[in-house]
């Protein structure tokens, strides 16, 4: 998940988006207190980008956990040396730093089956050129099928719209959809690869990764429970599965 999230920032100001859409359609369930905002954005987008990423392997209840408590999926990352963003919490809302020059404030509008929808507003900053401001809207889906052995594999897509403050950057930004097309894929990549390690350490040494997280003192003793909990389960449900299906088109 937490890799979910760089992208996510990335995607908001960094080169990171392409293939510009015609029409931003949001989805129809989407609540109307966000509805006027996110779609206010996706129609003024510089550029929007649509990435499907490879299927991998992974526990589907694991995934879902880290999309949803995105400050302890953070430090799980870091533990693991998989990535070295940092996500925290503070009066109003959630920050996050991806280590390379792109902070932010983010929240996550909509939580359905297979589905997350953020709001992210940041700027990206890099010595010797201006600050780029911006806002953005991310669609996160996922679903899963069978894999070898019947193994779980997941299969994800990141939908994101971003509008930057600068006139003149946006129109800028659309001359460079070729860069823009290449950075987005490499996020993918990277979103797998993260995952791809985190899911590795759970499976091959869960009581090692807790213990580490344990001892590391911004990580919410809460979450370790719930994390730790949902790792002695192995995978075995306890609650009917939601729907669920590979993004994609119909």
């Amino acid at each position: 998940m937490s890799c979910v999230v760089r992208a996510s920032v990335v995607l908001l100001l960094a080169y990171a988006t392409a293939v510009a859409a015609s029409m931003a359609v949001l989805p129809a369930d989407l609540p109307a207190p966000h509805r006027a905002r996110l779609q206010a954005v996706a129609d003024a987008a510089a550029v929007s980008v649509r990435v499907e990423a490879d299927p991998f392997a992974g526990r589907p209840d694991v995934f879902e956990f880290l999309l949803d408590h995105p400050e302890f999926a953070s430090r799980v990352t870091r533990v693991v040396k998989a990535a070295r963003y940092r996500i925290w919490r503070e009066a109003d809302g959630l920050h996050i730093d991806d280590g390379w020059g792109t902070v932010g404030r983010f929240d996550v509008v909509q939580v359905t089956a297979g589905r997350r929808i953020l709001y992210a507003r940041g700027v990206y900053q890099k010595r010797l050129l201006p600050d780029i401001h911006g806002e953005a809207v991310v669609m996160i889906e996922y679903g899963t099928r069978p894999g070898p052995a019947g193994q779980p594999l997941i299969a994800a897509a990141v939908t994101g719209f971003v509008k930057l403050d600068s006139s003149m950057l946006s129109a800028a930004m659309k001359l460079v959809t070729p860069v823009a097309r290449s950075k987005a894929q490499r996020e993918a990549r990277t979103f797998v690869r993260v995952f791809t390690k985190v899911s590795r350490a759970v499976d091959e040494q869960p009581a090692a990764l807790c213990e580490t997280l344990a001892r590391e003192p911004d990580v919410s003793p809460q979450d370790l429970a719930e994390f730790k909990r949902l790792l002695e389960m192995g995978g075995r449900e306890t609650r009917p599965p939601k729907p669920s299906r590979a993004p994609g088109p119909e």
